[in-house]
């Protein structure tokens, strides 16, 4: 495996020990190594393992015999199903890396129970819900998934889904193994020449859209950083999420559940969309209001719903949503075929065994790894970056592809004393997971961003004047791109968000072409406004009615009694009341609310 660009200063030592970058432990002393060469690598701080001496690698649910035939070519290997969480805990002090799948739970306490020992955990699928990131950081232990191996599958189980749902299949096996011959009560519909709306347009939504262009069907797609290239080279239109659930005959998910995506389908969607509009869900249970969809295939609003997902798995058996006759259910099986259970098996055996032999894992999903000196000088620059990276993501309109990104960091400090690679990697996690289910740091920050097609370039101002701060300020530009907030768009046409460090604390200065100064803690109202007496206290008032915190207020204008742009921090969420309230104040122009 390469190494990372972004540590390509970081070297092996020159010997045939094995070196673990993962934690800077020294390994249990059951480990057998020379004492002159331990002593040597103890003053580098890296823990050494001899060449004889197999790391334990506790595999605790089923692997495909691919991925197990690697892992016991490296390692001893520990099958042990079903455990309990008391007895996880207990074979946990003795193993170097775990593989689980779904079903296991990897808390705080197995981490805390491993003593240290612990230094990768593998989840065998995409999602890691099941795993305690935090912990695992605070313990040295990397986390790898296992991402691309079920593409296909999950794509082939979300067209299975859509045509058995068009043609009623599930419901007319049932009804003739029960001795009816109901032809009449099962005419379907056809897929030729209907508008299928592809909601995350990543490698399954990608692959779905491909299939259903071959079924004759018309694809259009939603996803902020799908690029508009890729998407034109299927033959897929790129929409605004507003114009995708009003077009769609069939809707077919495929967004990560993240806090934004959260019940993103619920009443008020459903209400917007065609009557009898058919809906698929291979991607995460959550993304639905699974009340709201009864609601609305109770009245026609959806004529069927095809889920092999749910928010709670299994569902409880007296759910109306899987026992409506209009519904098509499978048991979470998106990735249950025998190929792409194979193809997990070997790509979370490769990512754990590349892992504990101290590689640097494109699919790790915590731990960034710089020096905690550097870390400490540059941690409210941190902040800063990933603030400005979801400020200048969420100013980006539906349907604007992001692949154009350029950072510019100014600073009185030479290009050599200055190690950025934690802010680019920061400012693409702040531009990533706001609509990705993906964990970015500073181990997978550039293959995420080549992934989503998205090319950043990295400019330096050096400012004269004293070099004991490290930075000035930092700039992020999103280029051919619309927004959500026109005053975001500098006089050169690209989204401008700029920010800087005062007194320890991250402040927004400029958006677009305005001045601003605002903390950036809680969230952000943005308002372009005529400059005229009471606009403070106006949007002020309507704030403290709901008992909202106003932070931080900042004002920055062209010329007086001309425009000018309003920044509010605020430590709540306003309403939907409010904000609308705040947008019809005659003199407010546009305005934009922005979650940090």
């Amino acid at each position: 495996m390469a190494a990372s660009p972004l540590l390509t200063n970081l070297k092996l030592p020159p010997d045939s020990t094995v070196v673990s970058w993962l934690g800077h432990r020294v390994l249990s002393s059951t480990f057998h190594v020379n004492c002159c060469r331990h002593r040597l690598h103890q003053s580098r701080r890296f823990s050494v393992l001899a060449m004889e001496a197999k790391p334990t690698i506790l595999v605790a649910e089923k692997l495909g015999d691919a991925g197990l035939k690697l892992l016991k070519q490296f390692a001893n290997v520990d099958c042990s199903y079903n455990l309990s969480l008391e007895e996880l805990c207990t074979k946990i002090s003795l193993c170097d890396a775990l593989i689980v799948r779904s079903g296991t739970k990897v808390s705080r306490d197995v981490f805390e129970a491993s003593a240290g020992r612990l230094r990768v955990v593998g989840r065998a699928g995409v999602g890691i819900d099941n795993v305690d990131l935090a912990a695992a950081t605070e313990h040295g232990c990397l986390v790898v998934n296992a991402p691309t191996a079920n593409t296909v599958a999950a794509a082939e189980h979300g067209i299975a889904l859509l045509m058995a749902m068009a043609r009623n299949i599930a419901q007319a096996d049932a009804s003739i193994k029960a001795g009816k011959w109901e032809r009449s009560k099962y005419v379907g519909v056809s897929l030729v020449g209907k508008t299928l709306a592809v909601m995350g347009f990543g490698k399954v939504g990608s692959e779905v859209s491909r299939r259903a262009k071959g079924l004759g069907m018309h694809v259009i797609a939603h996803d902020p950083y799908a690029p508009a290239d890729r998407a034109r080279a299927i033959g897929v239109q790129l929409v605004s999420f507003e114009e995708a659930i009003v077009s769609a005959d069939f809707i077919s998910l495929h967004m990560p559940l993240t806090a934004s995506t959260a019940k993103i389908l619920n009443d008020e969607t459903f209400a917007k969309m065609k009557k009898g509009v058919r809906l698929v869900n291979v991607a995460r249970g959550g993304v639905i209001d699974e009340e709201a969809l009864v609601r609305a295939l109770d009245v026609g609003i959806v004529a069927q719903a095809a889920l092999d997902v749910f928010t709670e798995e299994p569902p409880p058996r007296d759910s109306k949503l899987v026992q409506h006759e209009n519904v098509t259910a499978s048991p979470h099986l998106g990735a249950s075929t025998m190929e792409a259970q194979e193809g997990v098996a070997i790509e979370i055996a490769e990512a754990v065994l590349g892992a504990l032999k101290g590689e640097l894992a494109a699919t790790a999903v915590n731990a960034p790894m710089v020096s905690a000196q550097v870390l400490s000088e540059l941690k409210p620059y941190v902040t800063l970056s990933e603030k400005l990276g979801r400020l200048a993501v969420q100013l980006v309109a539906g349907g604007s592809g992001v692949t154009n990104v350029k950072i510019t960091y100014a600073s009185a400090r030479g290009p050599d004393d200055l190690d950025t690679r934690v802010l680019r990697a920061t400012i693409i996690k702040g531009l990533i997971e706001p609509i990705s289910s993906v964990f970015v740091n500073l181990v997978n920050a550039d293959f995420n961003a080549k992934q989503r097609g998205l090319r950043l370039v990295e400019e330096r101002i050096i400012l004269d004047g004293s070099p004991e701060s490290p930075l000035d300020s930092i700039q992020v530009q999103i280029f051919n791109v619309e927004s959500r907030f026109a005053s975001a768009i500098s006089d050169f046409g690209e989204i401008n968000v700029e920010g800087r460090v005062k007194y320890g604390i991250p402040h927004l200065t400029k958006v677009g072409s305005f001045g601003v100064d605002v903390s950036l803690e809680g969230s952000i109202i943005l308002c372009r406004q005529v400059d005229q007496p009471g606009m403070i206290g106006k949007v002020g008032s309507i704030l403290g009615e709901e008992n909202v915190n106003v932070s931080f207020m900042s004002v920055g204008r062209m010329a007086p009694r001309k425009q000018a742009i309003m920044a509010i921090g605020v430590d709540e969420e306003p309403s939907r009341k409010s904000l609308r309230r705040i947008g019809e104040i005659s003199a407010v122009e546009e305005f934009v609310y922005l979650k940090l």
